[in-house]
C-alpha cells in the first residue's frame, strides 16, 4: 500500500515504514507525531483513489525521527568578466527527518 501526499510544495510517494526527509518543521520535537492530509492518491488491495484534487477522509501518520537535520552545502558562484565582479556564496537546506507509521485511506 502507497499513497501520494504534497508537502511543501513537493510530492512525495509513501509507504509504511519509510524515512523521509521533508522541509523544517519549527517548534516540532524528535517523536512528535504529524499528520498530512493533503493526500492525492491512494493505492491498496490492487485498487487505486485518485482524488480531484485530494483523496476525501485519508491521511498518512508519520512519527519525527530527527528534528533538524541538515544537507549537503551549495555553492552559488556569480561572475561577469572584465567587471572585477565575483560573488560566491553558501546555501544549506534544513529538513526534518520522518517515518511514515500509517497510511489511512
Amino acid at each position: 500500500m502507497y499513497a501520494i501526499i504534497a508537502d511543501g510544495g513537493r510530492q512525495y510517494k509513501v509507504e509504511e515504514g519509510q524515512v523521509l526527509s521533508i522541509d523544517l518543521r519549527d517548534g516540532i520535537s524528535e517523536g512528535a507525531a504529524i499528520t498530512f492530509d493533503k493526500v492525492l492518491a491512494v493505492s491498496g488491495n490492487g485498487a487505486i483513489k485518485i482524488g480531484k484534487p485530494l483523496v476525501a477522509g485519508a491521511t498518512v501518520q508519520a512519527e519525527v525521527l530527527v528534528a533538524l537535520e541538515k544537507g549537503e552545502k551549495i555553492y552559488i558562484q556569480k561572475f561577469r568578466r572584465r567587471k572585477n565582479y565575483r560573488k560566491r556564496t553558501g546555501h544549506r537546506q534544513k529538513y526534518t527527518q520522518v517515518k511514515i507509521s500509517k497510511i489511512l485511506a
